[in-house]
């Protein structure tokens, strides 16, 4: 575990709140150190196809101000970047953004749609499928979850197996059946603590999607340790690690 390198692809403005809180956020879903994880900005700071090769492990995180749908004179060359490491068998864990990116990028379609929006520590239901999966079988169903979207995956790509869902939108983790890729709608590496923060650093999202002030819809989060082990049983199964990960 110590000698991988992990490399999160971030896509938030500079003078995001969040930029350092993400790298925290998924240093501590990993349990790594912080000098295992080099992070790049997809629209700022690019990768370098040294970083990408270099790489044992990429994560991707949430966006902040931007869309998939929404696009940019940026998203081309972002969604080449995540199909050209889905190509090369690159082991990822994609959240929240990076699920809709990766969506997008192998050939699924990503919709805006206020009504599907979803805000909290929401109830999700594993699929058939992810009751059979090696690393969702595990965590029983329902389990607990941190949601925040606005843009929603209406259509998985080819060869993508369904995993999870709520009630109001089905399609909330994938796997694809020829790689070692996994994405989650929901933020598998976020704990109420770092969620707290990221709820106060934008606060118009929590009136639009929950219609509630911020401190309210804080009274109601609750912690999701079955979730926030994925990143964990993704890593040790890819990498053959042995550790008892509990949920």
């Amino acid at each position: 575990m110590s000698t991988l390198k992990i490399l999160l692809l971030q896509i938030r403005k500079l003078d995001d709140p969040m930029r350092i809180s993400e790298v925290t956020a998924f240093t501590d879903a990993l349990d790594c150190s912080p000098e295992q994880i080099s992070a790049a900005d997809l629209i700022n700071d690019p990768p370098s196809p040294e970083m990408l090769r270099s790489a044992d492990l990429v994560v991707i995180g949430g966006a902040g101000d931007y869309s998939v749908p929404e696009g940019g004179p940026w998203l081309d060359q972002a969604l080449d970047a995540m199909y050209s490491l889905y190509a090369k068998r690159k082991p990822i864990f994609a959240s929240c953004w990076g699920f809709q990116a990766i969506a997008a990028a192998l050939g699924g379609q990503v919709i805006t749609d206020p009504q599907l929006a979803e805000l909290g520590t929401l109830e999700l239901f594993l699929t058939d499928e992810g009751k059979k999966d090696p690393i969702f079988g595990e965590l029983g169903t329902p389990f607990l979850a941190h949601v925040g979207h606005q843009d929603t995956v209406v259509r998985l790509p080819n060869g993508a197996v369904r995993l999870a869902g709520t009630p109001l939108v089905e399609n909330h983790a994938f796997c694809m059946s020829d790689a070692p890729l996994y994405c989650t709608q929901f933020h598998s590496e976020l704990k109420v603590p770092l969620l707290k923060q990221r709820l106060r650093a934008y606060p118009q999202y929590t009136e639009q999607i929950a219609g509630m002030p911020v401190d309210e819809l804080i009274g109601t989060l609750q912690e999701t340790p079955e979730a926030n082990s994925l990143m964990r049983r993704f890593m040790n199964h890819v990498f053959g690690i042995r550790d008892d990960v509990k949920g």
